[in-house]
């Protein structure tokens, strides 16, 4: 982030993000702790993304504790936020719409979050096809292929699983 201009007016200098950045240091540290994916993947950034935006947007507006410490009653809210077939990317969707009404214009905690939003959305990660598992691999399928199927799924579908596990194992 480039700083503002503050020519001898009074500025406040160069704004840090510290909000999104101890938010997505909590996450990346809950991922590693976990041991669910290696650091160096996609995936892992997924899972870090996915769960950094989950905690930034349930501290906005104003409550920035979920970005210190995981107390008990956020990692419940986490946990039931990023719960298979919750309707979570809805709620980012609103949560970002609210923090964009609710803070200043140039908000670089704002703008990191929103990043990270749009390269989970916009990011496509080859995975297994999870609506395409068919019967139990003892009862033989007629139209059965040889290995798995893989498709392009958004990231943000790859990712929030990871995010919901590494909260599990917190």
């Amino acid at each position: 982030m480039r700083p503002e201009d503050t020519d001898g007016t009074g500025g406040s200098g160069l704004q840090v993000p510290m909000t999104w950045l101890s938010t997505e240091y909590i996450a990346d540290e809950l991922l590693r702790t976990g041991d669910l994916m290696e650091p160096s993947t996609l995936e892992f950034r997924a899972g870090r993304d996915a769960l950094a935006l989950t905690m930034f947007l349930c501290a906005f507006p104003g409550d920035t504790s979920a970005a210190r410490a995981l107390p008990e009653r956020r990692v419940d809210e986490l946990r039931m936020l990023t719960a298979y077939e919750c309707t979570w990317r809805s709620w980012v969707c609103e949560r970002l719409a609210e923090a964009g009404r609710c803070t200043a214009p140039g908000d670089p905690d704002l703008a990191l979050a929103r990043a990270a939003w749009r390269w989970l959305e916009e990011t496509e990660l080859l995975a297994a096809d999870l609506d395409a598992i068919g019967p139990a691999s003892w009862e033989p399928s007629a139209d059965a292929e040889e290995g798995e199927v893989r498709v392009w799924t958004p990231a943000w579908q790859l990712g929030l699983p990871l995010g919901h596990l590494a909260v599990h194992l917190c």
